[in-house]
């Protein structure tokens, strides 16, 4: 167990220092302030893409596969640069999707309606997630735009599960971190990752997630950590963000499924001690 922790900080470590690196000199970053004319919303998007993946994309030699992540509610867009590099690093081009605004209504929870009676704000961050595919369609044309990967943390996370729902052709990957109302999508064809955390501010609704024969049977990966709901986004302890990066490379990494990450039983930790301090 000791030698097995060592190895996963060591691993934590290697990938911590590889992306710091590249997203210090090989990522480019970029404010998007977007405004949906049909819908009068403005949508602001932090996009980030690796140069010289790009450049070969824009010679025709490449395609940039897409990474939308939607963040989580109060928390803005740009707090989740710990995944966009991953996912940068890794080749993608990712756009970070400011979800809501402030003119938006609070969220509400209404026991027993349909996902708590939130179906419109997640047919709102469906909306958002179409429109800023279509412009990036129009800046980069040379991105794989039919095997999305979607991201998403707390309400963000069923946003991307909503999404991967309604349009099971196009998504490919969904990560989610802490989703709470959405139940998961099951289909052998989408492969999934999800990180619970263990706060008891924030209990996951009956039926979101899958049970432990049908994660078997579709490939979906449960990491059960000891992490706060809030901690995963970039305002969370170094520890955890070394700990979600190293899982998701390695799920990037495996093309969304390996014996390192089985998915089942769903009830143990992919990461070992995932909670752990670090040295």
């Amino acid at each position: 167990m000791k030698r097995g922790i060592t190895v996963l900080i060591c691993l934590c470590a290697l990938v911590g220092a590889v992306y710091f690196a590249i997203s210090k000199w090989g990522i480019r970053h970029e404010t998007l302030n977007l405004f949906d004319t049909v819908r009068q919303r403005p949508v602001a998007v932090d996009l980030a893409v690796r140069r010289d993946y790009e450049m070969k994309a824009d010679a025709g030699y490449w395609k940039l596969p897409v990474a939308i992540i939607s963040n989580g509610n109060t928390v803005k867009n740009t707090e989740y640069s710990f995944l966009a590099n991953v996912l940068a690093a890794r080749g993608y081009l990712v756009a970070s999707v400011q979800q809501d605004i402030p003119t938006d209504p609070p969220l509400v929870t209404k026991v027993g309606l349909p996902y708590v009676g939130r179906r419109e704000v997640y047919e709102k961050g469906e909306a958002n997630i179409q429109f800023v595919l279509g412009q990036l369609e129009k800046s980069q044309p040379n991105a794989d735009y039919d095997h999305l990967t979607l991201v998403g943390h707390s309400n963000g996370g069923d946003i991307a599960m909503y999404y991967a729902k309604q349009h099971p052709e196009t998504v490919s990957k969904v990560v989610t971190l802490d989703n709470l109302r959405v139940p998961f999508v099951l289909n052998d064809k989408m492969k999934i990752l999800s990180f619970r955390s263990k706060d008891p501010r924030f209990q996951t609704d009956p039926g979101v997630l899958p049970t432990p024969e049908q994660a078997k049977l579709d490939g979906i990966d449960i990491v059960r950590t000891q992490f706060q709901h809030t901690d995963m986004s970039d305002r969370g302890p170094y520890s955890v963000k070394e700990r979600i990066q190293a899982t998701l490379d390695a799920f990037l990494g495996s093309g969304g499924s390996s014996s390192e990450l089985a998915p089942a039983p769903t009830d143990n930790p992919i990461v070992t001690n995932a909670a752990a301090p670090l040295p």
